[in-house]
């Protein structure tokens, strides 16, 4: 049984862990030097890669949205940025084995079918163009606005291999719709969904949020109906960040709008007993998919990963991002590129990768990093694993941490055994409250300073 009332109790601010160190971390005394080095090192590795294409543009704001969007109805700036991809494709291919096997490629946005067929079309030719060993059967995966989208994309998309596709909905309330400022029928919510599946599609899963201006437990509840009418694989279900000091068009929602922790608390709950009555399993705080979904059967494996695109199975790839404000990630270092256009062609223009900052990780971030990426994503930690892995004696090396997660035991949301920790179902929706004890980092940053938005 999931303790609803406990979950409420530990509501703070507290990182989503999509990467460990956490984006705040990283700096820009990581030169673009040191970025060629690490790759020089993953090319020595030969792992399997993951490509990220960032794909920034929107017609318009939505204000629940935290993403690095850039609005505009201007269409010379999307085959201006195609250009600039091309080019940085070409930079990138000059330091980086392109003869690697791609496992995985994903666009991210912004809204990718912002993007015409034939624009898409043009960026899925240059990725071909330049690694010429795309795995058969590679996952490639898709965010799509329901709104911007239509066969004709599809028909592109299918053709370049994309398998996987992600609708943004949120809520299908007309009142909170309005108030998000994103108008979004579930008729044409369908008729995206029907022409992903008669194309053949193989997996679709539905982004969906609690916490929104005017949600009512009884709203979210024919949310949930009308989501699950669409038959999804997988339901990505979040709690709303509100980061208005963060994201400005955050500042445009009425806070009083907002439904309480209780209100929030009852609606996931019904949710979570929603999707597992239609067969959706939970398997990470906010991720349901169907037991025959790859992630359920990594999870159960104990091999489920986690990145900045949420939870894969991917977890022996190196991940290179293009695109403004897309982020790498290795086995030791993380790079990210400029956020502004601006700033990003500049540094293509003069030749240079488009690297803003980046962070390398010692040994001890290495260790923290598969802790809490473990945690974060299987809900369990096998101490000897970890042992064998970096030649520690974990009760020795993390007595500190350990100790402080007694409360949370106490509390019934983990089980610390003499060799491993367990997290309860409780104890699985905050798990970012529990892995926080092992983040070195966190305990540096000033207590008033706002970064992060609350587990709860």
């Amino acid at each position: 049984m999931i303790d609803y009332e406990k979950f409420a109790s530990y509501s703070e601010p507290v990182p989503r862990y999509t990467s460990y160190p956490t984006a705040p971390e990283f700096s820009a005394d990581f030169s673009e030097q040191n970025y060629a080095d690490h790759i020089a090192r993953s090319n020595e590795s030969a792992r399997a890669l993951s490509l990220y294409f960032h794909l920034p543009f929107c017609r318009s704001a939505c204000y629940f949205c935290g993403c690095n969007v850039i609005y505009t109805s201007k269409d010379d700036l999307k085959e201006r940025y195609i250009d600039y991809l091309e080019a940085e494709l070409a930079i990138m291919s000059k330091k980086l084995d392109t003869k690697r096997i791609v496992s995985q490629i994903h666009f991210g946005g912004g809204t990718p079918t912002f993007f015409s067929a034939a624009e898409l079309e043009r960026i899925i030719g240059a990725i071909d163009k330049r690694f010429s060993h795309i795995a058969k059967g590679v996952e490639f995966g898709v965010e799509i606005d329901p709104r911007f989208f239509s066969q004709d994309q599809m028909i592109v998309l299918r053709n370049g291999g994309v398998n996987r596709i992600s609708f943004g909905v949120q809520d299908f309330d007309p009142k909170v719709q309005e108030s998000v400022h994103r108008i979004q029928p579930l008729e044409q919510t369908k008729n995206a969904v029907d022409i992903a599946r008669n194309n053949g599609v193989e997996s679709i899963n539905i982004d969906l949020i609690y916490g929104l201006p005017f949600q009512s437990v009884a709203t979210f509840e024919n949310t949930l109906r009308s989501a699950l009418l669409l038959n999804p694989d997988r339901i990505a279900l979040f709690n709303y960040a509100h980061v208005p000091w963060m994201k400005k068009t955050m500042r445009k929602l009425d806070e009083t709008t907002l439904p309480c922790v209780a209100v929030k608390l009852k609606m996931l709950q019904m949710a979570v007993e929603t999707f597992e009555n239609a067969g959706l399993m939970m398997i990470g705080m906010d991720h349901f998919s169907r037991a025959s979904d790859p992630l359920n059967i990594a999870q159960k494996n104990g091999k489920l990963h986690r990145n900045f695109q949420g939870y894969t199975t991917h977890s022996d790839c190196d991940l290179f991002g293009f695109g403004v404000t897309s982020i790498g990630e290795g086995v030791d270092f993380y790079a990210q590129n400029y956020r502004d256009l601006a700033p990003y062609e500049a540094a293509i223009d003069a030749g240079k990768l488009p690297l803003m900052r980046g962070f390398a990780l010692n040994e001890d971030d290495r260790l923290r990093k598969t802790v809490i990426n473990t945690l974060m994503s299987n809900f369990t930690l096998d101490f000897t694993r970890v042992e064998s892995e970096f030649k520690i004696d974990f009760r020795t090396y993390f007595a500190a941490e350990l100790a402080a997660l007694k409360p949370l035991e106490n509390d019934g949301l983990i089980t610390i055994s003499d060799r491993s920790i367990t997290a309860s179902l409780t104890g699985r929706l905050l798990i970012r409250n529990v892995v926080m004890h092992f983040d070195r980092y966190l305990k540096k940053q000033p207590q008033n300073e706002r970064r992060f938005s609350k587990s709860v």
